[in-house]
């Protein structure tokens, strides 16, 4: 993978962390790095769901990826805020 390649993931991973962390209601209390790491996640694992299920074969953007990576991103979010709720008590 090049470098722009990298740079464009973690920019497109950025956007669907912030994406995901809206989609979950309430306030979280995780960071805006916690938020990018996890959208790159969802963004890569939502990637690697989407080749087999054949959700790239069409033509112009990629809406159900999308939707599959931002939706991978709320659960992330949401996992992640109740797991640190459950470690300050």
């Amino acid at each position: 993978m090049e470098i722009s390649g990298i740079v464009s993931a973690i920019v497109i991973g950025a956007f669907i962390g912030v994406l995901g962390r809206l989609a979950v209601p309430g306030r979280q209390h995780i960071g805006p790095v916690a938020t990018v790491l996890i959208g790159i996640a969802a963004a890569f694992v939502g990637a690697l769901i989407s080749h087999p299920l054949g959700l790239y074969d069409t033509k112009g953007i990629t809406w159900l990826v999308w939707v599959v990576q931002i939706v991978l991103a709320a659960l992330g979010i949401a996992w992640f805020d109740r797991r640190r709720a459950r470690q300050r008590g």
